[in-house]
């Protein structure tokens, strides 16, 4: 099945020397969720912009339904709606008038049915002939969502869509882009909010320094690169963790009220029972244990720090 998007060989150097992209290659597949991880600067909003015909990349391809962005620039632009990180709406205008407006820009017909079920899937229906200017954050960010909308596009770049949003739009958000992807939209998401990738994402690439250093689906990365942690709440605090457990590499937590050890919890041997009973041969006691599995964000940090290691 042809991808929906199809990016190969994309870099991107500005005037000023500074290199954004460099040869990222990604395939975004027709109906799926994709979320770009990446800290600031990383190169996720250069690489939206280019793939939404804002930026012109230095060199490479990228294809949206088969369209060439550069060679065919008006059909593959129609194709895609783009919620940019900035509020840029038109203050003056009623919400009705500006989502209208933006759907007659891109050509299509007038359909006051559809653009009334944009308004009131974003909330927005009672809010019809507000002026933007009397909008609250959240409202314009709604209202920005409306316009990306309006024209009906295959494919939906968010980015950083809920930078300083409150946590109802947040769920109002999440509840949203389901929906689109239910009816056959593809969602690209840009975030540094690991819960939200976690939350909604099918697959997650992660772009550091202008490379793409992972692309994975992601219950296969968490499986893949999640590590388990067992924390021991000790009867009496320690000052150093003894030789004799050097094997387990512990750490020593809480003013040495806590000793952790990370494991694999895919291995065959996660070497828990063996570490117990050496704690119990050394008279070393504990009021309670518990694990948790490590989370995106941990694995997120992890690959990061290695990659400005490297």
């Amino acid at each position: 099945m042809q991808p929906v998007i199809s990016i190969a060989g994309l870099t991107k150097t500005y005037a000023s020397g500074h290199q954004a992209l460099k040869a990222v290659d990604l395939d975004i597949q027709k109906g799926e969720i994709f979320a770009l991880l990446g800290p600031n600067g990383a190169g996720k909003t250069t690489l939206i912009s280019i793939v939404c015909g804002l930026v012109t990349p230095s060199s490479g391809t990228v294809q949206v339904a088969g369209h060439d962005i550069l060679g065919d620039y008006r059909q593959a632009r129609t194709l895609i709606g783009l919620v940019p990180q900035e509020l840029n709406t038109d203050a003056f205008e009623a919400v009705w008038d500006t989502v209208a407006f933006s759907r007659g820009l891109f050509g299509r017909p007038k359909n006051p049915a559809f653009i009334e079920k944009v308004l009131k899937d974003l909330s927005l229906w009672d809010k019809r002939h507000t002026k933007i200017k009397e909008l609250s954050g959240g409202m314009k960010r709604r209202v920005m969502i409306a316009k990306a909308l309006a024209h009906e596009p295959e494919v939906l770049f968010l980015d950083e869509p809920t930078a300083g949003v409150d946590v109802e739009l947040r769920r109002d958000m999440w509840a949203l882009v389901r929906q689109l992807r239910e009816s056959g939209v593809t969602v690209i998401l840009t975030t540094h909010y690991i819960e939200e990738a976690e939350e909604m994402a099918d697959r997650i690439g992660v772009i550091s320094k202008g490379e793409l250093i992972l692309v994975e689906e992601k219950t296969r990365l968490m499986e893949k690169l999640g590590k388990k942690q067992l924390t021991l709440n000790l009867s009496e605090p320690m000052s150093a963790i003894p030789p004799e457990l050097a094997e387990w590499d512990l750490a020593l937590k809480a003013d040495g009220n806590e000793l952790e050890y990370v494991f694999d919890g895919k291995a065959e041997r996660t070497g828990i029972p063996s570490l117990l009973r050496r704690l119990s041969d050394l008279g070393i006691a504990f009021k309670d244990l518990n694990t948790r599995q490590s989370s995106l964000e941990d694995i997120f940090v992890s690959l990061v720090t290695e990659r400005k290691g490297g």
